[in-house]
């Protein structure tokens, strides 16, 4: 495998790199560095600024209004994105749904939604776990039920990611009881702001309420928000976790972490300690590793392959590698990163620290957070079953 990237390539790099650094809000990068709140203005102003230029839909063909960049080109500009200080973009629209409706939705329903998820003016949510369906999500018990020209949906979502902030929202729904569960799923797109949609922030260990309950209550919703044909939902469902998984990886996010982990190591004097420095190397080697599987599976998915196998791969790895570098961050501050103070997620924070770098304080809060990435997307133990069945037969 050549991993040398051409000199087209290189000056590829550099263009988007010129680009980010001149049109980056210096705030938001600088509370991306320090692993501070960010704001829906700060993730949706970013969002616009990159739908603007046409790149908030990087990963789209030109015939749907994307770039039409390769594989490389896709994970340069998400490297130097994530090296400059810029917000993760949110996949839910742009990553996740966008596909799953440029390869199975209508005409209409492309040319209705896409243009709003291009520019980000529209803030999509993921509507897949419940209550008792998270990794095995082909349980799902939220029912929509064909009244006329409209679905009739009650039931309840979880964990759905900053879904205080949806304007739509995708849902896995149940339109059939009969057969495998599989056969009875549809994928049903849902204005958030019907009658009927309820939105309760769930206030996690970080003190954060990044993730929600949604509960439906009759929600009315156009037959026409259906994409695809009626109950052939699971197949559209697993197109987009190929993608979801694909971006649980971050592996670019890994990488600029890696280099905050190594400024608090030589700030509280862990630099000159080998063995820390040993696991500093172990953890770098991974993070090349998944990179190299990362690329794999983008160019499985240019080449037209299924990638759906190796991105449960990606998963499983890649929440592994963000919480190694959570808690080396800890180890790296001592007892200077034990205190959870939920006010030092905010920006300007200047509370009181005895001893320790005010850069320390959100560190707790980063650890607790990340304890989640090996459970959200289906759990890693899951994972490691699908890969055994899958990939080793």
């Amino acid at each position: 495998m050549d991993l040398t990237f051409t000199p087209e390539e290189q000056a590829f790099r550099e263009e988007i790199r010129a680009w980010v650094r001149a049109n980056l809000p210096p705030e938001t990068a600088h509370k991306v560095h320090n692993a501070l709140r960010l704001t829906r203005d700060d993730l949706q102003g970013w969002a616009k600024i990159l739908g603007k230029k046409g790149w908030l839909g990087f990963g789209w063909p030109k015939e749907f209004g994307g770039p039409g960049w390769t594989a490389v080109q896709k994970h340069l500009f998400e490297e130097e994105c994530a090296l400059a200080g810029a917000p993760r973009i949110i996949p839910f629209g742009p990553v996740m749904v966008a596909p799953v409706i440029m390869a199975f939705g209508n005409k209409e329903q492309q040319e209705r939604f896409l243009p709003g998820i291009a520019s980000g003016e529209v803030w999509w949510s993921q509507g897949y776990s419940e209550p008792g369906s998270g990794s095995d999500l082909a349980s799902v018990k939220t029912r929509a039920e064909r009244v006329g020209d409209k679905y009739i949906v009650n039931g309840q979502k979880t964990w759905t990611t900053l879904g205080q902030h949806g304007d739509w929202m995708f849902n896995l729904v149940r339109t059939s009881n009969e057969g495998k569960p599989q056969t009875g799923i549809s994928f049903l797109l849902l204005d958030m702001k019907s009658p009927g949609v309820t939105v309760r922030p769930i206030k996690l260990l970080d003190g954060e309420c990044e993730v929600n309950e949604v509960f439906f209550d009759n929600v009315e919703v156009p037959a026409e928000n259906l994409i695809g044909e009626e109950n052939k939902g699971w197949t559209y469902a697993k197109h987009l976790l190929s993608h979801e998984r694909t971006n649980i990886a971050d592996v670019n996010r890994s990488k600029r972490e890696l280099e905050r982990l190594k400024r608090i190591a030589k700030a509280e004097g862990m630099w000159d300690d080998q063995r820390f420095r040993d696991q500093i190397a172990l953890l770098e080697v991974d993070i090349v590793a998944l990179e190299m599987l990362v690329l794999r599976v983008l160019s499985a998915e240019k080449s037209g392959k299924n990638s759906l196998d190796i991105a449960g791969l990606l998963k499983i790895k890649g929440s592994e590698i963000q919480q190694r570098y959570a808690e080396l961050m800890m180890l790296a501050a001592g007892p200077y990163s034990l205190p959870f103070i939920e006010e030092a997620m905010a920006a300007g924070y200047q509370g009181v620290f005895p001893g320790g770098s005010v850069a320390n304080a959100p560190l707790a809060s980063t650890y607790f957070n990340l304890r989640k990435t090996t459970i959200y997307g289906g759990s890693n133990e899951v994972q490691r079953n699908i890969v055994a069945q899958t990939v080793l037969g």
